[in-house]
């Protein structure tokens, strides 16, 4: 049970980076008329009164700007600040974000914007700006390398252990060590002194692969980092990572090993800088192994898997989609229509070529009109509802090889299937029913060419 939480809770995390993302790209292509666009961040642990203060100061100085409309709608701009600000007593434990004011619509018209929520991850930045667009580039940070990633700097004397996620480092546990050094002298008994030496060497080593166990496997079982970086300035870190004492599952994580100048917290900043790359490329490493996953079942032909929306919206009314894919950047759009004749409603899924098209909102047969009920993007509906359907859900972006084949040539969605399903013999089968029931008529066999039924036109991806 504990395992299948854990899973939870990294695909709820994975679903706010999402929406956070999703808010990022719409804050950023919003703009206003003057200065009347409010950012604001508040830390944890600020006081709520004191930000109160400021924006009544605020509101001091913005009464004498000479332009009367850019006055006006810095004044509103602050005013809905202060009344968001008065429905929090405190501020909440990972701190508060604000954006206020009125942006100006593709239409030309003025709509006013109020956002406010509380971050997934503390947020250890302190922001107030008024300016004709919102900043969200202390947002962007709380998506880079949300992944904890563990270091061990190790050198002849003494051994470090840190963490760092995102921006926050923390150090868990620092020990000295005071090693015998190679020396001349002995005579006689100079192979009883190397034999020492090699056996305290052997001693340290068997320390810090025993702490590293009790650091990062707390719960033994499973590791509580993404990778481990081994880093030192003699040859310890080579010889731990040799050494049979060192837990197996770390070492399966050890993503990199650096040379650094420095040991203890000297050598943990050096030793952040210069893993900085490989770091980044874990989490691409995680999505390129769930890729090759789904690729290896099409390419055995296991009929374990599904791709576009169609297929794999019939894998998971069955239940059987036990990963659903998706591209975090893909624009289908899911529509709720009614046919204002029969009053019957229906699902469609469109792309942006698709949706100023006319046709799809018209009745094949009867050409009545479909009036637009509902309009979501399909990703977020997918986020929102993918728990009724018993599935993980993955989000991919287009950044490696195989996300980019993904999207190009499977359109951006789809899932492994929990045992084998015959799509396409399910798709003629209801095709063939809808003929015995009259619907589509005698052209149905034309329609089912031209490539509507997975949502896109052949044209799309150049077959």
């Amino acid at each position: 049970m504990g395992q299948d939480e854990k899973t939870q809770e990294e695909m709820d995390k994975q679903i706010e980076i999402f929406k956070v993302k999703k808010l990022i790209k719409n804050l950023e292509a919003a703009r206003g008329n003057g200065t009347s666009m409010i950012s604001l961040i508040i830390p944890p642990g600020d006081q709520i009164s004191r930000v109160n203060k400021m924006l009544s100061d605020e509101y001091g100085t913005a009464s004498n700007i000479k332009s009367r409309v850019n006055r006006l709608s810095v004044l509103s701009a602050i005013t809905s600040t202060q009344q968001r600000l008065k429905l929090y007593n405190k501020c909440p434990p990972n701190g508060l974000v604000m954006y206020c004011g009125t942006v100006i619509t593709e239409d030309g018209k003025e709509r006013k914007v109020n956002i406010d929520f509380e971050p997934f991850r503390s947020i250890n930045t302190s922001l107030y700006l008024c300016d004709n667009k919102f900043h969200t580039e202390d947002l962007n940070e709380l998506l880079i390398d949300d992944e904890a990633f563990g270091f061990i700097i190790m050198d002849g004397n003494g051994c470090l252990y840190g963490t760092v996620q995102g921006s926050s480092r923390e150090i868990l546990h620092k020990f000295s060590v005071d090693l015998p050094k190679k020396h001349g002298r002995g005579g006689q008994s100079a192979l009883r002194f190397a034999r020492l030496r090699l056996e305290k060497r052997h001693n340290y080593v068997r320390k810090v692969a025993e702490l590293a166990t009790q650091l990062f496997v707390p719960d033994g079982q499973k590791p509580n980092v993404q990778g481990i970086v081994l880093a030192g300035s003699a040859d310890f870190k080579s010889e731990l990572m040799r050494s049979d004492l060192f837990d197996q599952r770390l070492h399966k994580i050890v993503v990199k090993m650096v040379d650094v100048s420095y040991g203890g917290e000297n050598g943990f900043n050096q030793a952040i800088e210069l893993s900085a790359d490989s770091l980044a490329n874990v989490k691409l490493m995680k999505e390129k192994k769930l890729l090759q996953k789904y690729f290896d079942q099409i390419a055995q032909d296991t009929g374990q898997y599904c791709f576009m929306v169609d297929d794999t919206l019939r894998g998971l009314e069955m239940g059987a989609v036990e990963d659903l894919i998706i591209w975090d950047n893909l624009e289908i759009q899911r529509y709720k229509v009614r046919n204002i004749q029969t009053q019957e409603e229906k699902v469609l899924h469109l792309t942006k070529e698709q949706e100023g098209d006319d046709k799809f909102f018209r009745d094949a047969e009867t050409g009545a009109e479909l009036e637009t009920i509902d309009k979501e993007p399909l990703v977020e509906w997918f986020a929102e509802n993918y728990k009724d359907y018993g599935c993980n859900l993955e989000f991919i972006t287009d950044r490696s090889a195989e996300g980019t084949q993904f999207v190009k040539g499977f359109g951006g969605i789809g899932g492994t299937l929990r045992w084998k399903v015959d799509l396409a013999e399910l798709n003629s089968l209801e095709e063939a029913a809808n003929m015995d029931h009259g619907v589509g008529g005698d052209d149905s066999d034309d329609d089912s060419d031209d490539g509507s039924e997975y949502g896109f036109d052949d044209g799309d991806f150049g077959f």
